[in-house]
């Protein structure tokens, strides 16, 4: 896990000039430490039209799920924000204090919509070998080969009659 806490650059997700720092990204724990999502968590004031076309459009983009948090006051407005700008967020959790305690509620998951999930893109990589085997035959090429004719199984040679050793006494 890697967290990027206000104007902090330590978890890059992707490289170059299109690298980009969400608050938190989450990695596997193989060997490989691929990104499995990306997590925002917005205020009151940072939920804007500037800051959805500035960060989470982005963010929206990864191969990895995109999570929001939000205040529980803006959950609307960022639904709406997400809706709008064609923003795909896998989930959208509220947040709200109770006491000394900060609750966070799931209002919102993505339908699957064929976009990969964490899951569905490791069980794809394990399938992979399957492709591999040569592709299925086509119905005229499944029919099964001609029986060898009589004649020819008599010209075959003769096999040896095995048969089992004396008992031993």
């Amino acid at each position: 896990m890697g967290i990027n806490p206000g104007a902090e650059q330590n978890a890059a997700v992707g490289a170059g000039g299109s690298a980009v720092y969400p608050d938190l990204v989450l990695l596997s724990q193989d060997r490989g430490r691929k990104v499995m999502a990306v997590i925002e968590v917005e205020t009151v004031e940072s939920v804007n039209n500037l800051e959805a076309l500035a960060e989470w459009v982005p963010f929206g983009r990864l191969k990895s799920a995109f999570h929001l948090y939000v205040p529980a006051q803006m959950i609307e407005v960022a639904k709406r924000l997400c809706t709008d700008s064609k923003i795909p967020v896998a989930e959208i959790y509220s947040y709200h204090w109770i006491g000394d305690e900060m609750r966070f509620v799931p209002v919102y998951k993505a339908p699957n919509d064929g976009r990969p999930t964490a899951t569905a893109v490791s069980a794809k990589t394990e399938a992979r070998p399957s492709a591999a085997r040569p592709a299925a035959r086509s119905a005229v090429a499944q029919k099964k080969k001609p029986a060898r004719s009589v004649a020819k199984k008599s010209a075959a040679k003769p096999r040896k009659k095995i048969g089992r050793s004396p008992k031993r006494k």
